[in-house]
C-alpha cells in the first residue's frame, strides 16, 4: 500500500508498510514513552507520513533514540519533554486534537493512568497502554481501555516457536 505520497514505504526487515489511504488524511498521535518501544512506533508511524508527537520525562531518552538510529534526523514529529500523565503537558503536545494515544512508558501504572487521562478526559478516540501485568490488563481491557501485555503475547509466541514443526 502506498503513502500519501505515493511512494511504497518499506520496513527495515524489508517487507512494506501501511501508509494512510489516499483518501483518507494522516493521524495525528501522541505517544508517551520514548524507549526502544515508544521510539520505534514514532519513527514507524512519522515514516508511514501520519503526525507524531512523542512524549518523555527524561529528555536523554530522545537522544538516546537516535543513538540507537531510531529518530533519526529523517523524523518530522515533535518531541516533549514532560509528564505524559499531566494534562498540561498534554494539551501542550496537541491532545485536544489527536486521533490516537499511546503509552508505553516503563511502569503499568503511568500507563494506565495517562491512558485514562487520553480517554476518559480529552476523549482520543483510539488508545493503547501496554501493561506488563496480565492480570491488570485484562482487567483494566475489560474496563474498555485497549491494552497490550507483552507477557503474555510473548509467552504465546514462545510457546508457538516451541511447537512448530520443522
Amino acid at each position: 500500500m502506498g503513502s500519501a505520497s505515493g511512494q511504497i514505504l518499506t520496513s527495515p526487515e524489508g517487507g512494506t508498510l501501511p501508509g494512510p489511504p489516499y483518501n483518507q488524511p494522516a493521524l495525528k498521535l501522541l505517544i508517551v514513552g520514548c524507549g526502544r518501544v515508544g521510539s520505534q512506533i514514532a519513527a514507524d508511524m512519522d515514516r508511514f507520513g501520519h503526525q507524531v508527537v512523542i512524549i518523555d520525562k527524561d529528555p536523554n531518552q530522545f537522544s538516546r533514540a537516535a543513538t540507537r538510529g531510531v529518530l533519526t534526523t529523517d523524523f518530522k514529529g515533535d518531541q516533549v519533554v514532560g509528564n505524559g500523565t499531566d494534562a498540561d503537558v498534554l494539551r501542550r503536545a496537541g491532545i485536544e486534537d489527536a486521533d490516537g494515544f499511546v503509552a508505553v512508558t516503563e511502569g503499568d501504572n503511568r500507563n494506565i493512568m495517562a491512558a485514562q487521562v487520553a480517554k476518559h478526559v480529552f476523549k482520543v478516540p483510539r488508545v493503547v497502554a501496554r501493561i506488563y501485568d496480565p492480570e491488570r490488563a485484562e482487567a483494566y481491557e475489560k474496563l474498555g481501555l485497549h491494552t497490550i501485555c507483552p507477557t503474555i503475547e510473548g509467552a504465546k509466541h514462545i510457546e508457538k516457536t516451541l511447537l512448530e514443526t520443522h
